[in-house]
């Protein structure tokens, strides 16, 4: 049986942006180091993969949780045209828990964090999407 969430990965160009935004809600950078080589392109089924990977973690939790982001130097990464289109199949989003969901979207407002919608009440929690890099669509939620 799964025991708890443990990370998740984004792709993105710009390394200091997405490490810039993830700072922004709390997280802070335990890893950076090159990934290449026959070992990691055979778990990875990327041929000659040679990319920065940052692990960033939630430092003010009990329990780990990590943010990974991967920037390729090779190959390109390819662009998903459907990136924040909610309806397509696959990846949807990801959803942060806060204390004080208000709180928290003013101050990433006033850091420049665009927001998809306006917070609203949902199966006991209030939500709201924002976007994060490359464009993938974030969530915060405050339990009642």
């Amino acid at each position: 049986m799964v025991k708890r969430f443990d990370h998740a990965t984004f792709v993105v160009r710009d390394m200091e942006e997405a490490i810039r935004f993830f700072s922004l809600l709390g997280f802070q950078v335990d890893i950076d180091v090159m990934i290449s080589g026959d070992i990691i392109a055979r778990y990875m089924g990327i041929e000659g993969i040679e990319a920065q990977h940052v692990t960033m973690v939630l430092a003010s939790i009990p329990v780990r949780q990590e943010i990974q982001l991967v920037k390729y130097h090779h190959p390109d990464p390819i662009p998903d045209a459907h990136i924040n289109e909610l309806n397509k199949l696959g990846y949807n989003h990801v959803c942060f828990a806060v204390d004080d969901i208000e709180a928290e979207v003013a101050r990433l407002k006033a850091h420049g964090v665009k927001f998809r919608n306006q917070i609203m009440d949902f199966h006991g929690r209030k939500l709201i999407y924002f976007y994060g890099p490359e464009g993938v669509t974030l969530e915060l939620a405050q339990w009642h």
